[in-house]
């Protein structure tokens, strides 16, 4: 080739190396690092959030709290994680010699970048896999309970998908000693009308005159008494629904901030580890 002042430049064959510039072994051995950590940090999380919440009403952590503090230890447990699965990754690999600056860190980065998806995917089985445990038991007790509910009655199974047995027993209370109280069919009969006035926004009024009526036989309450009994019955009945919703609503808002926190502790976590790679790979480079 000629030059631009006449010279003639010798053209000089570049061989390009036959070893990868993927260093699986410290990859694979940064990526556990990674998860055992990540395991570690997790156990000790799930220990402060188990500590924080009480089981008595009204006290102890909201959920609110504890959904904000499950994210922020998710976002140092990745950072931590994969810091460390990182700079290994970077630290334990063999020297790149006769590379440019710019491609060896490209290389580390890399690594460090490969070192987190393997943690990532590790990490993911573990997760269903122990999740899969978790459904297989309780579908398991779920069945026992299943099996022992069905040598219940109907009424059993009406209770249960609508109001407590304690609103109709109250519903069903008598100042006579020697009254034989409400049978299970007036039981199950104003359970199943209660539910179906939720289901629609209110129980008719020829439903409550109807249900007033068994409660004031069942019990020899006079007709306003029953009929207060009825209408405080179905308030409590509503405001337990509102309640009900109200909690599924919170969960629901607590696992979409949940899975926002999980995806930037992701995140977060593949940077780090690109950055502590290519730290690694400079140490070792300097000091090796």
């Amino acid at each position: 080739m000629t030059g631009a002042a006449g010279g003639s430049v010798d053209q000089r064959s570049v061989v390009e190396s036959s070893a990868s510039g993927v260093a699986w072994p410290a990859i694979i051995g940064g990526a556990f690092a990674s998860v055992a950590l990540a395991v570690l940090l997790l156990t000790l999380g799930s220990g402060l959030g188990l500590a924080s919440v009480s089981p008595w009403p009204n006290t102890g952590a909201s959920v609110t709290t504890v959904t904000v503090m499950t994210g922020i230890w998710l976002i140092v447990m990745h950072w931590l994680a994969s810091g460390l699965g990182g700079y290994l990754t970077g630290r334990l690999r063999t020297k790149w010699a006769g590379l440019h600056t710019h491609e060896v860190f490209f290389r580390d980065t890399a690594n460090g970048f490969l070192s987190w998806a393997v943690a990532s995917v590790v990490g993911a089985v573990i997760v269903t896999s122990t999740a899969a445990f978790v459904v297989s038991g309780t579908a398991a007790i779920a069945t026992g309970v299943a099996g022992g509910a069905a040598n219940g009655t109907m009424q059993s199974v009406a209770l249960a998908a609508g109001p407590s047995t304690y609103l109709l027993d109250r519903l069903f209370r008598t100042d006579r000693p020697n009254a034989a109280g409400a049978d299970a069919d007036a039981k199950a009969q104003i359970g199943q009308i209660i539910l179906n006035g939720l289901a629609t926004g209110d129980v008719p009024a020829a439903d409550k005159k109807y249900v007033a009526q068994l409660v004031s036989a069942h019990t020899g309450v006079a007709a306003d008494e029953s009929a207060k009994r009825v209408d405080q019955a179905i308030a409590d009945a509503k405001t337990a629904e509102v309640k009900l919703q109200q909690a599924a609503d919170a969960a629901r808002k607590a696992g979409a901030t949940l899975t926002i926190f999980t995806g930037l502790a992701m995140l977060i976590g593949a940077f780090i580890a690109c950055a502590a790679a290519a730290l690694g790979g400079q140490q070792r480079d300097v000091h090796g």
